[in-house]
């Protein structure tokens, strides 16, 4: 690689709000999506709501000329929704689903027909290796009362953690790929856009960013063009219900170009725009989300201007802090999940003391007539209650799985603050590979 090496990347990110039958306009939307794809020319595009495979086909299709490359990742009964399409050759791509994502009795909500998860397709550009991720978190129905809090927080933990797993793995590829050795090479530049459903502020956002140390295009950037606070949700879009909004009149920013290089590069976010309730030639929006366009430049021998960590008390460094924050906030989630698994495994234990009461009143001769119809609601209500307690109990296994790692990674760290700077990355290092080495 050349001293003066610089590898540009121009990045697009879009919620399509794909839903078929449902979703205003889409078919049209789709169409002068793609034709505006076609136009730009981006490296990498990036979607999320592509609920229809036929829409998919479709830009397929449309965008074969430009992007040659391109993956839909399928997951869940409905599918993730997630999809790439690439100027450049897709090296590997694999998904991770993530474990929770809602109830299932929550239908009005969808996200457990889903299958949410986290795209991740690898790229070769100039010599260097691209990890790009696409994902969609679970939705935010209601701030003030928001019953999938530990569930989007045990998402966002599970996604820093798959980033993680990738940008350190040593894989073993097959010869017949063309590999030169029998190790793919480790990531370069790591990139993640998507669909958060957080806000810059929330819980899961700020863990995802102090777990893999991915800065916010949004924050960084030295040109920025756009809507007001770089919303991707905003009140001039007409797919966008102001009370969706709640009470952020300018709009929420839930959808993010996150990004970070490692192995001594250093990369920087040249210009970021967003559209503004219309696409950017001013006809119709895309969707009921705004895009993100970025530009993104790699160079060689990065400026030395980050500033040295300070050393103190484990209270007071911000991994502790949002570790901490986030332990408490699936403890809880895991509390309620074990509480509703056990009013419903007394509301199986009822049913069953019922049933037996029904055969023995129809076995007596005893309103024979009434014991019967009572009998396939009865049975009814335990096969109900039944799945009910066994999906609350997988919650909140999953939930005190979360936890445990969490407690576990919040040791690690105080630990590491307290021996000091210097040891703190061979010791979160250990700690990731030894959670890997657990998990195989």
């Amino acid at each position: 690689m050349k001293p003066n090496f610089t590898l540009r990347l121009r990045v697009f990110n879009l919620n399509c709000w794909g839903i078929p039958y449902l979703s205003k306009h889409r078919a049209d939307r789709v169409k002068r999506l793609g034709d505006f794809l076609n136009m730009e020319s981006f490296d990498l595009a990036l979607l999320e709501e592509v609920w229809s495979e036929q829409d998919f086909q479709y830009l397929r299709q449309k965008l074969l000329p430009t992007y040659p490359a391109a993956h839909y990742f399928r997951s869940g009964i409905i599918g993730s929704g997630l999809c790439v399409f690439s100027k450049h050759p897709i090296q590997e791509f694999t998904q991770h689903v993530f474990t929770l994502n809602g109830y299932p009795y929550m239908i009005h909500h969808c996200d457990w027909f889903c299958g949410k998860a986290v795209g991740l397709l690898v790229l070769h550009l100039s010599g260097l290796v691209l990890n790009a991720y696409v994902t969609h978190l679970h939705a935010e129905y209601n701030r003030q009362k928001d019953i999938y809090l530990a569930h989007r927080v045990a998402q966002a933990w599970e996604l820093a953690q798959f980033i993680q797993a990738e940008l350190m793995r040593e894989e073993f590829l097959p010869h017949h790929l063309g590999s030169s050795s029998h190790t793919s090479k480790k990531a370069d530049v790591v990139l993640l856009c998507g669909d958060l459903n957080l806000h810059p502020k929330d819980l899961g956002c700020r863990l995802l960013k102090e777990w893999t140390g991915l800065h916010d295009a949004y924050l960084e950037t030295r040109d920025f063009k756009g809507s007001e606070e770089g919303c991707t949700m905003v009140p001039k879009n007409c797919y966008v219900k102001q009370q969706e909004l709640g009470p952020f009149p300018l709009g929420i920013r839930i959808d993010y170009v996150l990004y970070k290089a490692v192995s001594g590069l250093y990369i920087s976010c040249k210009t970021l725009k967003t559209t503004t309730g219309h696409d950017p030639y001013s006809g119709p929006p895309f969707s009921d989300h705004e895009a993100l366009m970025a530009t993104l430049c790699v160079r060689h021998s990065p400026p030395q201007h980050n500033p040295s960590p300070t050393h103190g008390p484990a209270e007071s460094s911000p991994l502790t802090s949002v570790l901490r924050e986030a332990w408490a906030e699936v403890d809880q989630g895991m509390a309620q999940a074990r509480w509703w698994a056990t009013v419903a495994g007394y509301a199986v234990g009822l049913g069953l003391l019922l049933l037996a009461l029904l055969c023995a009143l129809a076995a007596g001769g005893w309103i024979r007539e009434a014991a019967l119809l009572l009998w396939t609601p009865n049975v009814g209500l335990v096969l109900g209650a039944g799945a009910f307690h066994l999906f609350h109990m997988q919650e909140a296994k999953s939930l005190c799985k979360t936890r445990t790692e969490l407690q576990h990674v919040l040791g690690r760290a105080r630990e590491a603050q307290d021996l000091g700077p210097e040891s703190q990355p061979a010791l979160l290092l250990g700690q990731q590979e030894g959670d890997r080495a657990e998990e195989q």
